[in-house]
């Protein structure tokens, strides 16, 4: 009797981890493949108020935003308030701590470097919260930008960034987030917080921020949505709406450089100011290449095991 409650819930947890990994590889669940292929729900439709990416207005971060909204192959939806995807919070107002006190987050991780954070400072985050550190490395761009900003030479930057060269780096950035043991750890491990967070009767939130928001967190939200069954499409469109939320800002900062004198060509900067698909599909690439697929980038790259995925898909997805 014993033997077969264990074979039955072992034959549960095989079914439930191959439907996770399935849509985690883009196909759509097994139990519906007789109907074809379904249309992949377009993120500014019909549904838009419940698809479209739910930005946290504040005054001292532009790309704050929960993940909740969209929907998965099998027609459920991410849950709102379990996870959150943020810029830089070290230049958060009262008001602003005030209102991310209000998501109640009980982790925020930082993957930004040292040097990113000695010179913008810590988060400023509501009390009994401190931020986990994990580092993922920007191949170097941090630096070079506040080497060839600092310049002043318009010869040396466009040298550095001209000619596609911005452009180049930024694809190499984004194989590094594939290539990078140290990236694969903390992106890994990220994901695992988010799986032990939470279950479909109470929610612990997360939250994880780069910088800018847009590349390492924006890499880590593709992930995350993928690993849950969204669509491709939909996780690519949300990776490039950091493009409409960081806007006015990054084009007041071209101007304000270009206003100072210390760019002649601030637009120089736009390759790296903005995300692109091109930069998404360089990461994409390396992941077939040394994975084989997406799933396998999952569970060798990251460390996700089958009882993971699952866990991570019933945090947040219902």
């Amino acid at each position: 009797m014993r033997s077969s409650t264990r074979t039955r819930t072992r034959t549960r947890t095989a079914v439930a981890a191959a439907a996770v990994l399935a849509l985690a590889l883009g196909a759509a669940p097994t139990a519906t493949a007789h109907a074809g292929p379904a249309a992949p729900p377009a993120p500014y439709a019909a549904d838009a108020d419940a698809d479209a990416p739910r930005q946290i207005p504040l005054q001292g971060a532009v790309n704050v935003r929960d993940v909740g909204g969209y929907r998965t192959y099998d027609g459920e939806r991410v849950r709102h308030g379990r996870v959150f995807r943020a810029d830089a919070l070290s230049r958060l107002t009262d008001a602003d701590v005030a209102k991310v006190a209000g998501l109640g987050l009980r982790k925020v991780v930082d993957f930004r470097v040292a040097e990113e954070v000695a010179y913008d400072g810590p988060d400023r985050l509501p009390g009994g919260l401190v931020a986990t550190s994990r580092p993922v490395t920007d191949n170097g761009l941090f630096r070079q930008l506040m080497t060839v900003i600092g310049s002043r030479d318009p010869v040396r930057q466009e040298e550095m960034l001209g000619g596609g060269r911005a452009e180049a780096f930024m694809r190499d950035v984004y194989r590094t987030f594939v290539t990078d043991a140290t990236d694969r750890t903390h992106f890994g491990a990220t994901l695992r917080d988010i799986a032990a967070g939470g279950t479909a009767t109470s929610s612990r939130a997360l939250l994880y921020h780069c910088t800018s928001g847009k590349d390492r967190t924006g890499w880590t939200t593709y992930v995350l949505l993928r690993a849950v069954g969204v669509p491709e499409h939909t996780a690519v469109q949300d990776y490039l709406a950091s493009n409409t939320f960081r806007a006015a800002y990054d084009a007041k900062l071209r101007e304000t450089l270009k206003q100072t004198g210390m760019m002649q060509n601030p637009n120089l900067l736009v390759p790296l100011q903005e995300v692109r698909t091109d930069y998404l599909e360089a990461a994409l690439t390396e992941v077939n290449q040394r994975y084989g697929s997406f799933g396998g980038y999952l569970t060798k790259g990251l460390g996700l095991d089958a009882a993971t995925l699952v866990k991570l898909r019933r945090a947040l997805v219902g």
